[in-house]
């Protein structure tokens, strides 16, 4: 179980609780921003891991978009530059962000994945490399294709393989067995842990479902003030001392504060 913050407080947070990897959010980090999700500059995505990693000493997988890049060429100098950050693991998808056209061509897409591969092996960092196929929540939701892909990414040399929006029984198994011995990703969709485990999932993720339920409660609380008035809301606000608590000890670091 892999859950994702989207600063360094919530990283915080989240390695106390005991989890003993994290993953970052690129939705959760662009809407810290005041930015949609996939709005966020490569640096400034490189300086947001790089914080992520310092803060915490468990490791960091980067949810890395599309690399930043349609090309191979593109894709190999910003995978080298994320594995400078100290991430332990990264991310690439097959999404291009074009709506009429969602994802690279098959064969861009797994040179794509290869260039990755490459990239990291030249690094010397051991990075572990999960290739995402994007199709079920990109508007393609075909299963065959889906396992195509990512048959072909594992071949191409990525760790791990990973397709949001997969939620049924039956979708979950075939994509685990389609690439075996190689571990799958689920992003859950509310399917808990022993479930996901049943199926042969190895690794779980939530995306960008924290940060949803912080913002979400956060307006509820504020609407509640703007509407009627009322502050009803703060009776479910965590206490100021147990959130002291989870940064008691930790000094400042100026980049974190950028």
């Amino acid at each position: 179980m892999i859950p994702n913050p989207w600063d360094v407080g919530s990283a915080v947070m989240l390695q106390s609780l005991g989890f003993k990897a994290l993953a970052s959010t690129s939705a959760g980090m662009a809407w810290t921003f005041g930015l949609p999700d996939n709005g966020v500059a490569r640096d400034d995505v490189l300086a947001h891991l790089a914080a992520l990693v310092e803060a915490v000493d468990v490791p960091v997988n980067a949810d890395y978009e599309n690399a930043f890049a349609d090309d191979p060429e593109g894709v190999a100098v910003s995978v080298g530059l994320a594995a400078g950050t100290g991430i332990a693991g990264l991310s690439i998808e097959d999404s291009t962000g074009d709506r009429d056209s969602p994802l690279y061509d098959f064969s861009l897409a797994v040179e794509r994945v290869a260039a990755a591969r490459a990239a990291i092996d030249a690094s010397g960092g051991g990075v572990l490399l999960t290739a995402r196929s994007e199709g079920f929540i990109a508007g393609r939701p075909d299963l065959d294709e889906t396992i195509r892909r990512l048959r072909a990414f594992a071949d191409a040399g990525a760790d791990c393989l990973y397709a949001p929006g997969i939620r049924e029984d039956t979708q979950i198994t075939a994509v685990v067995q389609a690439v075996a011995p190689k571990p799958v990703n689920v992003l859950t969709m509310g399917m808990p842990v022993d479930a996901l485990a049943a199926l042969g999932v190895r690794r779980i993720s939530v995306g960008g479902s924290l940060a949803r339920a912080a913002y979400g409660e956060f307006l509820r609380a504020a609407r509640e003030i703007a509407d009627e008035g009322r502050f009803t809301s703060f009776t479910r606000a965590a206490p100021s001392k147990e959130l002291n608590g989870f940064f008691a000890g930790r000094k400042p670091d100026t980049s974190e504060l950028s």
